[in-house]
Formats: C-alpha cells, structure tokens, sequence
C-alpha cells in the first residue's frame, strides 16, 4: 500500500480491493460476491422488482433476498449468485488465462 502525506494527513492508497485492505480471510471472493450482489440489485431497480418477485425469478426466498439487499450475502454461494444473475436476464461470461504475476487473482468486470 502506498502512502503519502495529504494536507498534513498520511493517507494510503489502497490496493483496488477493500476486503484484502483490511486483512479479510478469502478477500478475493467477497469482491467477487459483493460485485455479483451490486448487479443483482442494480437488475432488481431497473427491472423495478419487489423482492417478492425477484425472489422469484431468482429461485430464492424473500428473506434471503432481504438479507441481499442489507449486505448479508454469507448464505449465498459465488455460483447461486451468478445463477440469480442469469435467471435476472444477464449473460455471464468466465474468462481464464495466465497470471502476470506468479499467483493469479480473481477478478468481476461488469458491463
């Protein structure tokens, strides 16, 4: 992390992923969920949803989408989420390739 001084304040610059900042366990896959969970939500207003009917399409309940919407997504799993999002009308689309570096990283790019 690179820090400099700002108006007399050390400031740091962080790393791009929030989770691995802040020295969480298995940091790369809650910003891949929370990534999924952003689409899920921003699906649910354009589509102007309820959480009934999104729970719904989804395949889910509505309590587990409540929990969703609040940040609670520890129940859901990296792949019901990608199923929630094609089940929304999302194609989703996993590339692989070669690390630049000697240990790859995971990472959600959305449209």
């Amino acid at each position: 992390m690179k820090t400099q001084l700002v108006d007399g304040v050390e400031v740091h610059r962080g790393s791009g992923n929030v989770f691995a900042d802040l020295g969480l366990a298995d940091a790369d896959k809650l910003k891949i969920k929370t990534g999924l969970v952003i689409e899920i939500r921003k699906a649910m207003k354009s589509r102007g949803l309820t959480q009934l009917e999104a729970a719904k399409r989804m395949g889910i309940t509505q309590p587990k989408v409540s929990d969703m919407m609040r940040g609670d997504f520890t129940n859901l799993s990296e792949r019901k989420l990608m199923d929630c999002l094609t089940r929304l009308g999302y194609d989703i689309e996993i590339k692989i390739r070669p690390a630049k570096t000697e240990v790859g990283h995971l990472m959600l790019a959305a449209a």
